[in-house]
């Protein structure tokens, strides 16, 4: 087997009650990517059940599996409209935050055909440049109201680039040009934090807040002690220990070799499981309050420890992820970022929700 992925559900609701205590508007949940790899239908179960009311997925379809399981929720889709979706949005109750022009023009062909206005966010490009309604786009809407015809904006909304810097002066810029745009949408809501941007200055608190990654336990004060509650614990049981001598190597290529008489443990994760390769030489699991140290390559269903300090046998556990070895830190050790290392987590983990 490969492991228990436990995911605190406890500790995801605290988490959004802490945030929600942070500012005076409504604080929503981002659960795209299945709430970053966690699972959305008992996340998003979870976080209703303690009082959110607004949810955010990426796609459409993530949008419909979850109205399924929240008939009364207000859910949200980021990544705009496609050509023939409207219609898709319209079935099944879900607000499209909508990103051009066309999109607009499609919507208020679907509320004109209908012969009812249709509620939308609208996204304001900032600084991020990816998907939102451009300063031009914008310009046309102002000449040419009548565009918005059907369309109800019932929220304005901008992404941060670069909130988990807080000295960035990109954010008060990015700040200023969403509240002006918004200015053009005066009965419209606003809704610009993030996870970070709800730890910056009361300037970034509007009506709406949209954290997504501090719901999971990150740290979204890199730098600063992390104000979240840990929510992943990661175990793995140990499969089998090989005793080495000294010159003897370990895993492919042999990138690791024994300096002394050494005891290896293997266990039963590997890049297939979103423990990844970059781990190699590098990463750290942990055994009754000790640090064991990755030896040898992450293969695809194996990892290897050096255990000789250790006193573990096999049917131990180690652990992978959990209050002493965070997903940050874990992030830190194969060179990449918290929400790489929790949506990478595979399906053959068995997966144990508690704290609901």
């Amino acid at each position: 087997m490969t492991g228990f992925l436990d995911i605190d559900l406890g500790a995801v609701v605290a988490n959004w009650r802490h945030l929600s205590g942070l500012h005076a508007g409504e604080t929503a949940a981002v659960v795209k990517a299945d709430a970053y790899g966690l699972g959305m239908l008992p996340v998003a179960r979870a976080l209703a059940g303690a009082g959110c009311a607004s949810f955010f997925t990426a796609h459409l379809e993530e949008a419909v599996a979850l109205r399924a399981a929240l008939p009364e929720a207000r859910i949200m889709a980021l990544n705009g409209m496609l050509p023939h979706a409207a219609a898709d949005f319209v079935a099944h109750d879900i607000t499209p935050v909508l990103c051009s022009l066309k999109e607009i023009a499609l919507w208020s062909a679907e509320a004109k055909g209908l012969g009812r206005a249709l509620p939308c966010f609208l996204h304001i490009e900032t600084g991020m440049n990816r998907l939102a309604l451009p300063p031009a786009e914008l310009a046309v809407l102002r000449a040419e109201p009548e565009r918005l015809t059907g369309v109800q904006v019932e929220v304005v909304m901008s992404h941060l680039a670069a909130s988990d810097m807080p000295e960035d002066r990109q954010n008060e810029q990015q700040a200023l040009k969403f509240y002006a745009a918004a200015l053009q949408f005066p009965h419209a809501k606003k809704s610009l934090a993030n996870s970070s941007g709800m730890f910056l200055s009361p300037f970034f608190h509007t009506n709406l807040a949209r954290p997504g990654a501090a719901l999971y336990g990150m740290n979204p004060t890199p730098g600063r002690k992390n104000p979240m509650k840990p929510v992943v614990r990661l175990t793995a049981p140990v499969l089998q220990i090989r005793d080495l001598a000294a010159g003897e190597t370990v895993g492919y290529a042999g990138t690791w070799k024994a300096e002394r008489p050494s005891r290896v443990a293997t266990i039963g994760v590997g890049y297939a499981d979103g423990y990844m390769r970059a781990l190699t030489n590098r990463g750290h699991a942990w055994f009754e309050g000790r640090r064991v140290p990755l030896i040898g390559r992450v293969s695809m269903d194996l990892a290897t420890f050096d255990v000789t300090d250790t006193p573990i046998n096999p049917g131990d556990a180690l652990v992978l992820l959990g209050p002493e070895h965070g997903v940050d830190e874990l992030a830190v050790e194969a060179r990449t970022i918290g929400y790489e290392i929790l949506t990478s987590l595979g399906r053959r983990y068995k997966r144990r929700y508690i704290g609901a």
